[in-house]
């Protein structure tokens, strides 16, 4: 991989910090109980989002693939090791922000959402 940084160091903690206060505020509704215990998934989550950026930035200008050597006689293409990077910790991310929506309060009901009662008994069925 190379050493190419779409942000300098200074950049990239500043949009993190962005990124963070975003993350806060969307997810400010949770007990300050749980808040304390997932500050740590926030802060990965925009570590990652400012992440996902720079390397869809990367793939976006250099491709997804790269060319390798090994050795005198081996030479190719393969998958751009950023791709692969990018692919693992979109998984990581995604999997960070459903576990942080999951904590988040359930809106009440309406009684119009509710239905009139026919779902409910048709699915309890036991036919």
């Amino acid at each position: 991989m190379e050493d190419e940084q779409l942000y300098s160091d200074f950049e990239r903690n500043e949009k993190v910090k962005a990124e963070i206060k975003k993350l806060t505020s969307i997810f400010s509704k949770i007990d300050l109980k749980t808040k304390k215990a997932v500050r740590s998934l926030i802060e990965n989550a925009a570590f990652m989002s400012v992440t996902l950026a720079e390397l869809q930035e990367h793939i976006n200008k250099n491709g997804v693939t790269e060319k390798y050597t090994n050795g005198a006689n081996q030479s190719g293409i393969k998958k751009s090791s950023h791709v692969e990077v990018y692919n693992t910790m979109i998984k990581n991310h995604t999997s960070i922000i459903k576990q942080l929506t999951d904590l988040l309060p359930k809106p009440p009901v309406s009684n119009k959402e509710k239905g009139d009662g026919f779902d409910e008994f048709v699915n309890g069925r036991d036919d």
